[in-house]
């Protein structure tokens, strides 16, 4: 797949500090983005919002020293407040149309797809880019409806032009599948966050999406 100019960013690391434990995380996200990654989401499930919003000013002084767009899950007052570039929600989350509503362009709204119907929602006004979540089910992700698989994301490519972002289970030998049957960008959390070496981890994901 060529980079789609839409959404430019094929390797996308999804960052908590739990999935990098016993390594610091901040540390794995300097490292791999030093390796090729091209943008990362903050996903902290647990953590209250005053925690989370010290995380994401962290993090966010490593991105924006690097250029590198960052992404908040699920928390959308915070990815406005410390000016984040974008938000990634689930269905069961605030709904695009709510965010785009109240931030207008502010924030880059990505949104979770867990069936094809999805895809006729009012909510896709507002979307800038899918989460197709999970092509291979993962045990980072349980909050999930179904597993895409290789022919549900080959699937939703033909049925939408808005850029696609692949995510579970995505590996050295599953991220180059899923990137030749149509998604834009590869979403990675183990593959990089257990890495003995995520630096290394990231340049060879990187390699295989060239």
């Amino acid at each position: 797949m060529p980079i789609n100019p839409l959404f430019p960013y094929p390797l996308y690391l999804v960052i908590s500090a739990q999935d990098c434990y016993p390594k610091k995380w901040l540390y794995v996200a300097e490292e791999a983005i030093i390796g090729g990654v091209d943008i990362i989401q903050l996903r902290e499930k647990g953590d209250d919002r005053d925690t989370f919003l010290e995380k994401a000013i962290k993090l966010k002084t490593i991105t924006d020293h690097y250029g590198i767009p960052l992404v908040i899950n699920d928390a959308v007052d915070v990815a406005h407040q410390i000016g984040a570039w974008g938000v990634h929600v689930g269905q069961s989350d605030v709904q695009p149309l709510v965010i785009r509503e109240k931030y207008g362009d502010k924030l880059s709204i990505g949104w979770s797809i867990e069936d094809m119907r999805q895809l006729e929602s009012q909510q896709m006004q507002a979307v800038n880019h899918l989460g197709v979540s999970p092509i291979f089910s993962t045990p980072t992700k349980k909050d999930t409806v179904i597993e895409w698989g290789i022919e549900g994301l080959k699937e939703l490519r033909k049925n939408t032009e808005k850029p696609l972002i692949a995510i579970g289970s995505m590996t050295t030998q599953t991220a180059a599948h899923a990137w030749n049957s149509g998604a834009d960008s590869i979403a990675v959390v183990s593959a990089i966050c257990q890495s003995k070496d995520p630096r290394e981890a990231s340049a060879q994901l990187k390699e295989l999406l060239k």
